[in-house]
């Protein structure tokens, strides 16, 4: 059985586009690249360090869900920060 997606409007007209080939793939300029990459430099920088005492359980809860997701869960860990702290729920 195919697993249906909830999508929005606009994701719907995404995949239909995509589904139906008026999707083009355009290659972004060069320097458009690299002003990206440099933003996402800044951007994921850790330069700072943080100690935190939490309970085993707490930890042990972390680990398995970084482990689901495939990552370390220090990385893990600091991806929710930044999320909760930029305000971003996804």
């Amino acid at each position: 059985m195919k697993k249906r997606l909830l999508l929005d409007k606009e994701e719907r007209e995404i995949l239909d586009a995509i589904e139906s080939g008026r999707w083009e793939r355009v290659r972004p300029k060069k320097a458009r690249l690299k002003h990206y990459a440099e933003i996402a430099r800044r951007t994921l920088r850790k330069d700072q360090r943080m100690n935190i005492r939490i309970s085993k359980s707490d930890l042990q809860g972390l680990k398995a869900r970084a482990a689901e997701k495939g990552l370390p869960y220090q990385t893990f860990v600091s991806s929710l920060l930044h999320r909760y702290v930029s305000g971003s729920s996804s």
